[in-house]
């Protein structure tokens, strides 16, 4: 066999059938604001623009990382929940990955009050 032809192994032909998704990203690289997104302005109006900036969102058909933290700004309320292997953002999500938000706001953002865990100030 000369060095330009290339062996591989006899399952590789079925690993596009087996794995049709493969080629989809398993990442949170595809990542915008709530800014960026209108319905996120509606549903959100206590944020402002600058603290909507701060949330980031998967875009649409993004997949999750699997056993990863998110929530979704379209559930209401929004609670936390684990992602499987196959599931991937679509259009009526608004997937906020818990690895990249500031704590306080995913404290505020799942409706906690406390002062202390949302960072709000109260000393006016």
């Amino acid at each position: 066999m000369s060095d330009s032809q290339t062996m591989h192994a006899p399952d590789d032909d079925f690993q596009q059938d087996l794995h049709p998704d493969a080629a989809i990203e398993q990442t949170d690289d595809r990542i915008v604001t709530a800014y960026d997104i209108k319905d996120a302005h509606e549903r959100w109006a206590n944020f402002d623009g600058d603290e909507l900036k701060q949330i980031p969102v998967l875009a649409q058909g993004t997949r999750l990382k699997q056993g990863a933290t998110y929530l979704d700004l379209y559930a209401s309320p929004p609670t936390e929940f684990k992602a499987m292997g196959n599931q991937v953002a679509g259009q009526f999500n608004l997937f906020v990955p818990k690895s990249e938000t500031d704590y306080q706001m995913w404290n505020r953002l799942l409706g906690v009050d406390n002062p202390e865990r949302t960072g709000e100030d109260t000393s006016s």
